[in-house]
């Protein structure tokens, strides 16, 4: 399942010209708008912790190709870019950066806490690992209802130290589970290289001690990411059970927006930026004459128009009311011992 990265020349077509267009859209989409929040981020509009996802769009991109509208998706707290793909109203997302109470979950949550039921994204959670094991629920609430979906669990390779981790691989094999757990591996974790504190520093091996199907991923190359998600999709929804796969990505930027990066060098950065998955797309299109370069610079404007209209809304909305941090904590609005 893992190869070489495609090289952006002499790209051949695989998929549909929708697909290609979905890809360069959906990504760039993901990129303008994490650059513009790590701008805004420096002008103190988004306050907190934030952890953009430059570098990694094809991981999102290429698992939503692969998948069916009705899979339950559950990550980690580098959470923008995936209900960006999803379909999720950017202004929704922007506001929610800003704290705005017309944020995806009211302006309580942040850039950690990005959630959207209506397109089946169970959130971001901050907790390093905690999705893991509520991503496998997801998938056992799908075998358990006796659908066809599935789950789909992304996680950094950080969490992979986490005792839930292996608990929770033990289970959805044990049971047969419907679930992809998906390690974005960007190779330092926090900080601290795989090499460094890993003795098993190729991740996906982790999944085969559970006897999990797991594969190595180019996940600089969407394609690559589409073909991985969609050959571990057939196996659950067969009642084959779960699939490890581990994305080899790249974060261009620090783990968070305080990550001042000294433990790698700008060489290396520089190096992964030739295998960029946006570059790779846009190279395919091209050369294969799917979409013109006129087309393309359409799609740029459309996206910076996109992003610029989300700030817009985001600077406009306005702040939750004091009273609202006594809503949404319990279902029933009048309940006891909320407050005197």
């Amino acid at each position: 399942m893992a190869k070489k990265s495609s090289s952006t020349s002499k790209s051949k077509v695989k998929y549909s010209k929708e697909t290609y267009k979905y890809w360069f859209e959906s990504m760039l989409l993901m990129r303008r708008f994490e650059e513009k929040a790590g701008q805004l981020y420096g002008q103190q509009k988004i306050r907190g912790f934030c952890h953009l996802y430059i570098g990694q769009e094809a991981c999102a991109a290429g698992a939503i190709t692969a998948l069916e509208k009705e899979d339950k998706w559950i990550t980690a707290y580098r959470c923008h870019a995936q209900p960006l793909g999803l379909g999720t109203d950017p202004g929704a997302i922007m506001a929610e950066l800003f704290g705005k109470a017309t944020g995806t979950t009211k302006g309580k949550g942040g850039s950690m806490h990005i959630f959207d039921k209506s397109k089946n994204f169970a959130g971001g959670h901050a907790i390093v690992g905690a999705q893991i094991p509520m991503g496998l629920g997801l998938g056992f609430a799908e075998k358990y209802l006796g659908t066809k979906n599935l789950s789909i669990c992304f996680m950094g390779d950080g969490a992979v130290r986490q005792g839930a981790f292996h608990e929770s691989l033990n289970l959805a094999m044990l049971y047969k589970t419907p679930v992809i757990f998906v390690i974005e591996n960007n190779g330092y974790a926090m900080g601290t290289s795989v090499k460094r504190s890993s003795n098993v520093d190729e991740l996906y091996k982790l999944g085969e001690s559970y006897d999990i199907p797991s594969f190595p991923v180019d996940a600089m190359n969407v394609e690559e990411v589409h073909e991985a998600v969609k050959e571990a999709a057939e196996r659950a929804r067969k009642g084959d059970g779960p699939t490890l796969l581990e994305f080899r990505t790249y974060r261009y930027k620090g783990h968070s927006m305080s990550d001042p990066q000294k433990y790698r060098t700008k060489e290396e950065v520089e190096e992964y930026k030739q295998r960029d998955p946006i570059e790779q797309v846009r190279a395919t299109i091209l050369e294969n004459n799917i979409l013109s370069e006129d087309d393309i610079k359409g799609i740029e404007k459309e996206v910076k128009q996109k992003v610029a209209d989300a700030v817009k809304f985001a600077e406009e909305s306005p702040w939750p009311d004091g009273e609202d941090a006594f809503k949404d904590v319990y279902v029933e609005d009048d309940y006891p011992f909320v407050r005197e």
